[in-house]
């Protein structure tokens, strides 16, 4: 439910994150650098080394992700400790965080990142007939409400510097047709790429994720047709690329299979230099099961947050908060509620008799 006119501490402290259902076929303590951090590559010659030097002045390049105490499963206790010292991202949405408000949010969240000296973690989630019509469906009523509360979210980044994951499967369910504001959604996505890269966040636009096909799934280079173009369309050459498996369970072999024929295609459209990153919260099983996405009870954790900077691959997030529900599907509570029983799916334990309820 929306935030009460509370004060902005109580507010942060809730962190109502709200949960992503991937289409079916388809929130005060830094953590260590061993923990969250960061490792990058690098080939040793003189030319990249000098190139290197200069991207290390950010400070993205050096820093580790932010852990925020107040995270959801920080109040579970110890068993889920597993799951509370990792880095995971804030989710904006405007029913909880309104044009009012969300500015103030976002400016406090990115402040206590930058006094612990690490880099945090934002989704941007309210794009008009957001996962349309599924268990995360809301969003903005029109494409000039989300511009505008957009343009409060890039006023709360401030000088700091996130990373940044744009609207979680708008493309994707653009290109199925399912929703019924394609052409006012490519320009919102546009518009909000300009105002959040230049407000300084490095922004990811969702490409959805390696089983969200739509082409000739019998041939390698066909069975995403059109998802690079319209990446290109939404204004991914002006971003910092894009992310996949938001919120699902792909194995990580996958996600970088598809996420590297995602960069080839868009350097065929001339759009070069194009990074991406992957959700592995919840994707550590070996055999994901196609169609299954609303909490299965055979997912498990996937590989830690780290930020690798290596060629293409920024590296892996936890974007979505592992423990939370995915909607009333195999036990669990509605979308985004934190439930002990899916947490301890995710962490291994099959024989769990803890409720949602």
């Amino acid at each position: 439910m929306p935030l009460a006119p509370t004060s902005l501490r109580r507010a942060l402290a809730a962190l109502p994150a709200l949960a992503l259902v991937a289409a079916a076929p388809a929130l005060t303590a830094p953590a260590s650098g061993a923990a969250d951090g960061v490792h990058a590559t690098s080939t040793g010659s003189p030319t990249v080394a000098t190139t290197a030097a200069r991207q290390a002045k950010d400070p993205r390049k050096t820093r580790g992700l932010y852990v925020d105490t107040r995270m959801p499963a920080h109040q579970q206790g110890p068993a889920y400790a597993a799951i509370a010292k990792r880095a995971q991202a804030l989710w904006l949405g405007a029913e909880y965080y309104p044009t009012d408000q969300v500015a103030g949010v976002v400016s406090t969240y990115v402040g206590l990142a930058e006094r612990a000296g690490k880099t945090p973690m934002l989704v941007v989630y309210s794009i008009p007939d957001r996962d349309c019509g599924q268990y995360s469906s809301g969003g903005l009523p029109g494409v000039d409400a989300y511009k505008k509360w957009v343009t409060q979210v890039a006023k709360g980044i401030g000088s700091s510097k996130p990373m940044l994951v744009l609207e979680p499967d708008a493309l994707p369910f653009y290109h199925e047709g399912t929703c019924g504001n394609a052409n006012n959604r490519i320009k919102a996505l546009r518009s909000a790429v300009r105002k959040l890269s230049r407000a300084g966040a490095w922004v990811y636009i969702d490409a959805g994720h390696s089983g969200w096909t739509t082409g000739d799934t019998s041939k390698d280079d066909t069975p995403w047709d059109g998802r690079a173009e319209l990446l290109k369309k939404a204004g991914v050459a002006g971003a910092r690329g894009f992310s996949t498996n938001v919120s699902n369970f792909r194995r990580m072999k996958d996600e970088k299979h598809y996420a590297e024929w995602m960069v080839r295609q868009l350097r065929k459209l001339g759009v070069k230099g194009v990074k991406y990153v992957v959700d592995t919260s919840r994707n550590g099983a070996k055999k994901p099961v196609d169609g299954d996405v609303i909490n299965p009870t055979w997912a498990r954790i996937g590989q830690k947050p780290r930020l690798r900077f290596d060629k293409a691959f920024d590296g892996t997030l936890w974007v979505k908060h592992p423990g939370e529900s995915d909607g009333t599907v195999n036990g669990g509570p509605p979308s985004g509620q934190w439930c002990d029983l899916l947490a301890d799916r995710l962490l291994g334990d099959e024989d769990s008799q803890k409720s949602c309820y």
